[in-house]
């Protein structure tokens, strides 16, 4: 079952995210990670709102662990995320321009 994950940096910057995707390869409306769904970013008051949809949470907490986690450290990103994981029960793909 598909698992939607809510990620809430507080005191994080865009900056510092985007220095993150950097560091995992990433390219912003690229394709995502093996087990990524889908993915967006926003800033917020107090720092920014990833929220993730993934295959499962296993795949998902593999990639936190070997990624996020890592990475967001050397950004300068100095505490974990509020992580929230909710069983999503439906969800769309992307499809192509019309």
């Amino acid at each position: 079952m598909a698992v939607a994950v809510i990620m809430e940096f507080s005191g994080a910057t865009l900056e510092q995210y985007d220095e993150v995707i950097g560091k995992m390869g990433l390219t912003p409306g690229g394709p995502g990670p093996a087990g990524a769904l889908g993915h967006w970013v926003a800033a917020t008051d107090d720092g920014i709102l990833v929220t993730d949809l993934w295959r499962t949470r296993e795949l998902y907490d593999a990639f936190a662990k070997e990624q996020i986690g890592p990475f967001t450290a050397e950004a300068g990103i100095e505490r974990p995320p509020k992580v929230t994981y909710l069983e999503a029960h439906s969800y769309f793909t992307p499809g192509a321009d019309a």
